[in-house]
């Protein structure tokens, strides 16, 4: 249905007359009629009776009157709606975070993000790179942090940050005044890991597989907090980012880089290639961007 041609029909039955109808509308009155007839004949029935200047309505007429009231409103609110959208107004946006990187890098982000657009319901999503890439590619997410390298068939991104692993060993331990270790000479070590399906653990599995080593894997959790507290309490070795390493307290371990130019820590924003992206995405985009600067 032509809205313009409902909208000239709502008018003149407000009018109650061509010629004020055509007044109100800064239009010319044959184009009212013209309008009438448009919606007349795609509603394939006559919407009034014309009495010489005036007009009744027919039952046809006093429906289409009344949903047109109903339909301008709707579309009325919906043109409101989508400018308190791109106005960022209003709205929601749900991010998917795999647990360490909001820790890491996003709290800033998040505190600016609600303070800057307080309408805008923030929603965070703790999960695995490979999870967040999964439902970024359903649609069930439309924007969040997994690990490099991902499908550019399939995804756009914005890099955040590339950063190494180290080691972190329980105080004392054998690589204390060591100034790098390899991949190689932990191979035989009890090590405290994150889930398998997470991308990082599964690069670390990948990487000992190379050197034609098996991982003595002995606990995993998808919380750096909860696997440096298992290291302190002597279960095994692990591998964190640099970023989480900053925060410990050295007296407590020993942290080590890792020498393997291969494993690295690279994380991006992720959205579907070619893919739209909300107001709000754009936003969180561009927000990260200003607070953690990285590159495209």
């Amino acid at each position: 249905m032509d809205i313009r041609a409902l909208r000239y029909f709502v008018e003149l039955v407000k009018c109650q007359s061509f010629t004020r109808a055509a007044d109100a509308l800064f239009v010319t009155q044959p184009t009212i009629s013209k309008m009438v007839k448009q919606l007349e004949e795609e509603l394939d029935m006559p919407l009034i009776l014309r009495e010489g200047r005036s007009f009744r309505l027919t039952d046809a007429g006093r429906v289409t009157y009344e949903r047109g009231l109903d339909v301008l409103s709707a579309m009325n609110k919906l043109k409101h709606e989508l400018a308190d959208l791109a106005s960022l107004s209003h709205g929601e946006l749900v991010v998917g975070l795999p647990p360490m990187v909001g820790v890491a890098f996003f709290a800033p982000v998040v505190s600016r993000y609600r303070r800057r657009y307080p309408q805008i319901e923030l929603k965070m999503v703790e999960d695995g790179a490979l999870a967040i890439e999964n439902r970024i590619k359903s649609g069930e997410l439309e924007i969040g942090v997994a690990v490099l390298p991902v499908d550019s068939q399939l995804f756009d991104h914005y890099s955040v940050v590339r950063d190494p692993l180290c080691l972190v060993a329980p105080a004392g331990s054998r690589w204390r005044d060591k100034s790098l270790v390899r991949l190689v000479d932990i191979a035989d070590q009890p090590l405290v890991l994150y889930p398998d399906d997470f991308t990082l653990s599964r690069r670390v599995g990948d990487a000992f597989r190379e050197l034609g080593k098996t991982p003595n894997i002995v606990g995993r959790s998808a919380h750096w907090d909860f696997i440096v507290e298992l290291v302190a309490a002597n279960l095994g070795v692990t591998l964190l980012p640099r970023s989480i390493v900053e925060r410990l307290d050295r007296q407590l371990f020993d942290v080590v880089p890792l020498y393997d130019n291969k494993l690295y820590w690279h994380l991006a924003l992720i959205w579907q290639r070619g893919g739209y992206l909300s107001h709000a995405a754009r936003a969180w985009l561009a927000l990260t961007r200003e607070t953690l600067g990285g590159q495209d």
